[in-house]
């Protein structure tokens, strides 16, 4: 029952998106915005007890937050919209049916080492006819915000993340590693909700520039 009650909120907003979907949803480029971790997930805690699913998801408020304030806004959707844990492969199904044209998911990084620092871009290992645009478009958000934040750059990297190998059949898809929360330094930044909105404005930014 508790199962059922927490997919509840997901499978109506799919229900709407099915509704949609005799609209033309493609007179804009459709991003979804995937908040990583949420329930009982927290994923990474930091120094100073700040969660990942709390930094993830607050920057994912502010992003659609700034968007929804422009005068031609993006047309953004986010995978979840409050502190509940939807699955993975919900997660990806979400992107498919809406047709998203990019699919960007939001992490932070931690370590045993206390100095590890700096942000990552991941794109998936698995090879697709979308992996060319998905690298690209890694290299180019790594440097837009390496560039805004001056955080150290750890580059752009490949790995076999669930969420990235099942978007990128039918659309680029990243993963964002926004800082260690086991650096005392980049912890106390991300917890700070003006540094978030920084990021945020930086994230939008590169959203609306991308040639997606």
């Amino acid at each position: 029952m508790k199962k059922w009650l927490k997919n509840v909120s997901f499978m109506i907003l799919l229900f709407k998106i099915c509704l949609l979907m005799g609209q033309d949803l493609h007179a804009k480029k459709i991003i979804v915005i995937d908040p990583g971790h949420g329930g009982k997930d927290s994923g990474a805690t930091g120094l100073n007890d700040i969660q990942e699913k709390d930094v993830a998801m607050s920057l994912a408020n502010e992003v659609l937050r700034l968007n929804n304030d422009l005068e031609k806004p993006l047309d953004i959707y986010l995978t979840r919209y409050n502190d509940t844990l939807i699955s993975l492969s919900d997660r990806t199904k979400l992107a498919k049916a809406l047709k998203a044209d990019l699919f960007v998911s939001l992490h932070c990084n931690h370590s045993d080492n206390p100095n590890a620092r700096g942000i990552e871009v991941y794109v998936t290992d698995v090879i697709s006819k979308y992996s060319n645009d998905a690298t690209w478009l890694a290299f180019q958000l790594h440097e837009d915000l390496n560039k805004r934040w001056g955080f150290e750059s750890r580059g752009v990297k490949f790995a076999n993340f669930q969420v990235l190998r099942e978007t990128m059949d039918f659309t680029p898809s990243v993963l964002l590693e926004l800082g260690f929360l086991s650096n005392k330094d980049e912890s106390h930044y991300i917890s700070e909700y003006e540094n978030l909105q920084h990021i945020a404005l930086a994230i939008l930014s590169f959203l609306k520039t991308s040639k997606l």
